[in-house]
């Protein structure tokens, strides 16, 4: 899944941000009461600025002179492949995703047709000997094509970029457990793929049934198993708080089910009902969701299980097991985010690539055609599907790096951002400290003429914080011109 900040945000961290003086490791303390009072709808800041300040006065063109840009830069930036597989067998009925429902091989063979077209227009404009170090294949369901013909994409890529071997290789892929068949994992080890996130939301039969997933424990264990054999370096588990009849005690039974699977990562989302813009959640009945202090009482229990099972908690919704690249990137401060949430490869040239899917190249922006009709036409005549995008100001360059190091370190060195952009901070985020002060006078952050730092209750909450420090979101004063974000938990 390459989300977008439509509705449950999206985005890419910060343009070109680099090493950034202290590191704040801040170790969270979960305060309902206060989670419970800044429980508002915001980006998740996958990227800034957020995807509803994209721009359809964009083209193909923006495209290629960014690329042109990015090829100029000594030494060259490592790239970032995003695959976007809209295809599923069948909806889950709480998907905001941007998906296709079928069970016809014939459209994934046609889709990967177009897809290898497609490679074969954007990947060219990169300098040939620029290195491809990570590579995502979400969705939809991306195992709905079969392990050949993911395969094959991966071997179009290389032919226009330097695959990336051994341990700076990163290729990942999100896989539907229930459709995993004898032998897919050894295929898709063989193709190159080293990582792999599962979806399971939930594993109670009552609460499958609510939103049309109805999946084993014994079949997703089968296929975690089937990754260790096969030599992926991390699996990671998504599970989804908020989930209609999910109860205290249901949810608990399912976190301690997951945690005996012994996934390097998990991902624990808030479930956001928006029924308006996601025609499947409306087959969701309002009165099954948990209440506000359910809800936030089931992202207390996960708090509590998975940090008790030794998981260390990443930031936002992430969570991982201390070994784990992505807790140690936490540890050592070189944490990052991109379209893909949470990476150690944010500072590379993400290129996406299938309907819907975004790139940040350099300072831009870009995302394909949503629809497929759209994004089929333009690849068959030979054009690049871009959709919207946007070139990043020198403003929104300097919040981006901002709002990253929050995210992703809990806190801000003001001196070595004074020193890196040549601003006096309290000067230029005047308007931002203010909106800051209530959220120091409920103990969220601290705040000098040194550092901004999130307080172990803030932790929680580094959406909150940030949102300070957006620009766009004051500008928005009317329910109309107001984006449709995702609760902040």
């Amino acid at each position: 899944m390459q989300p977008e900040d439509i509705a449950l945000d999206g985005g890419q961290g910060a343009a070109g941000a680099t090493g950034y003086g202290v590191v704040m490791n801040v170790a969270p303390l979960f305060d309902a009461a206060l989670v419970a009072r800044y429980d508002r709808p915001g980006p998740r800041y996958t990227s800034y600025p957020t995807a509803p300040q994209f721009t359809e006065a964009w083209s193909e063109r923006d495209f290629r002179r960014f690329a042109a840009q990015s090829n100029a830069q000594s030494p060259p930036r490592p790239i970032s492949v995003y695959v976007h597989v809209p295809w599923c067998f069948s909806p889950c009925f709480y998907c905001g995703c941007n998906r296709l429902i079928t069970r016809d091989p014939a459209k994934g063979e046609r889709y990967v047709e177009r897809l290898l077209a497609e490679i074969d227009l954007a990947l060219p404009l990169f300098a040939a000997d620029r290195e491809v170090t990570q590579l995502h294949f979400g969705g939809g369901t991306p195992n709905f094509l079969a392990p050949s013909q993911l395969a094959a994409v991966i071997e179009r890529v290389g032919r226009h970029l330097r695959l990336a071997g051994g341990p700076a290789a990163d290729f990942s892929i999100e896989l539907d457990p229930r459709h995993v068949r004898p032998g897919d994992v050894a295929d898709l080890a063989g193709a190159g793929f080293n990582r792999a996130s599962l979806g399971v939301q939930d594993f109670d039969e009552g609460v499958q049934r609510a939103i049309n997933r109805i999946q084993s424990v014994a079949g997703t264990a089968a296929v975690i198993d089937e990754c260790r054999r096969a030599g992926f370096r991390s699996v990671n588990v998504d599970l989804i708080y908020g989930l209609p009849l999910q109860t205290p005690e249901s949810f608990a039974r399912t976190l301690d089910t997951v945690v005996r699977l012994r996934p390097d990562r998990l991902a624990v989302y808030g479930y956001a009902h928006l029924p308006g813009l996601f025609k499947a959640q409306r087959q969701i009945r309002a009165e099954d969701l948990p209440d506000a202090a359910t809800r936030l009482a089931l992202l207390g229990l996960a708090v509590e299980r998975l940090t008790a099972a030794g998981y260390e908690y990443i930031g936002l919704d992430h969570f991982a097991l201390p070994g784990d690249d992505l807790a140690r990137a936490a540890a050592e401060g070189t944490l990052q985010r991109n379209f893909m949430g949470y990476t150690t490869h944010a500072r590379s040239d993400l290129v996406g690539v299938g309907v819907s899917a975004i790139s940040h190249v350099g300072a831009s922006y870009s995302q394909n055609r949503r629809d497929l009709a759209g994004w089929e036409i333009a690849v068959e005549q030979g054009r690049l599907p871009a959709w919207r995008g946007l070139a990043l100001g020198a403003d929104d360059r300097l919040r981006a790096e901002v709002i990253e190091v929050l995210m992703c370190r809990a806190g801000i060195d003001v001196r070595d951002i004074e020193r890196r952009h040549a601003i006096d901070f309290g000067a230029y985020f005047a308007d931002s400290l203010a909106r800051l002060a209530p959220l120091a006078d409920d103990g969220l952050v601290t705040v000098d003429r040194e550092h901004i730092r999130a307080t172990p209750r803030g932790r929680y909450l580094l959406r909150a914080i940030a949102m300070c420090f957006d620009a766009y979101l004051p500008a928005a004063t009317t329910a109309n011109d107001r984006p449709r974000y995702s609760q902040a938990v």
